[in-house]
């Protein structure tokens, strides 16, 4: 696993080891950061589901001038503490330890906006997809021209709007789909 471009491109990350994370592919970030392209300079990047920090240390090191990552999973927390630091990022970034819903309404509770919010819940749980969605639907840490990126199994149907954002492109790569929503205009 590593970055695959702009300051920290090609450094390798620490890998998930024996923990039960599934990280975002190489090949996907590429693909997502490609879409985004310039955009990401100068934005706040949320990497809800973190994992292994993987797809927020590719915003860093693509220019973001913040990015906060949401994980519940202790062992991950450590393991984007000791990727922060490899890269000697952790001043840029933020970690909330502790469950993506009562994260992400932390972050509104902050009045935080985010210009990207990415999720990535595990694919099997689709509940957890629906959970966090109802959420969003009503209230999101969502700045007013944010997008939010949702990587999932591509056999995994996602709604084509949730409350107030609206579903503006799908992109499928193999097994993954990356769903990318934004608010609706005049919301």
């Amino acid at each position: 696993m590593r970055i695959i471009a702009g300051k920290y491109g090609s450094r390798h990350l620490k890998s998930p080891g024996k923990l039960r994370l599934r990280p975002t592919s190489d090949r996907l970030r590429e693909t997502l950061f490609d879409i985004l392209g310039d955009s990401v300079e100068g934005s706040l990047f949320v990497d809800a589901y973190a994992g292994t920090g993987a797809v927020g240390l590719e915003a860093l090191s693509r220019g973001a001038r913040r990015v906060i990552f949401v994980e519940i999973a202790r062992n991950a927390v450590g393991l984007i503490r000791k990727n922060l630091a490899a890269l000697d990022a952790a001043r840029d970034a933020e970690i909330l330890h502790g469950d993506v819903a009562r994260g992400l309404a932390r972050l509104e509770t902050r009045g935080e906006r985010a210009d990207f919010l990415f999720l990535d819940p595990p694919y099997e749980d689709a509940e957890e997809y629906q959970r966090i969605f109802e959420q969003l639907g009503h209230a999101s840490p969502l700045a007013p021209q944010g997008l939010l990126i949702v990587e999932h199994r591509s056999t995994l149907p996602l709604p084509d709007s949730l409350g107030k954002l609206e579903c503006v492109r799908r992109v499928r790569q193999g097994d993954a789909t990356l769903s990318f929503y934004r608010l609706m205009p005049g919301e």
